[in-house]
């Protein structure tokens, strides 16, 4: 049987921005919309949906008088990254073997 995987890390944008903060812990909104290609309102939404189900924080604060918005990823977040990469490993080791 196949490991269920996480409805909320199973969307190619929100999979981008787990991926992203995995290695850096944290990063800010202007780098992770330059990095995924998505529109400004679609990454807000889907940082939401990551904040919401406690996998990424979000700071907002200023910087020289501009909106800065940060968002780190929780031990949750890595955790529930960790299990859908195992899950993935276990679709692909399941595979059948072509001849």
């Amino acid at each position: 049987m196949f490991k269920e995987l996480d409805p909320i890390l199973h969307s190619q944008l929100r999979l981008s921005i787990m991926s992203l903060l995995i290695g850096m812990r944290s990063a800010e909104f202007n780098f992770l919309l330059e990095k995924t290609g998505a529109t400004r309102g679609n990454i807000s939404v889907q940082l939401k949906k990551l904040e919401e189900a406690g996998y990424i924080e979000i700071e907002k604060s200023f910087r020289r008088n501009y909106p800065l918005t940060t968002c780190r990823i929780t031990k949750k977040g890595i955790e529930a990254f960790g299990n859908y990469v195992d899950a993935l490993k276990d679709y692909i080791q399941k595979r059948p073997v072509s001849e």
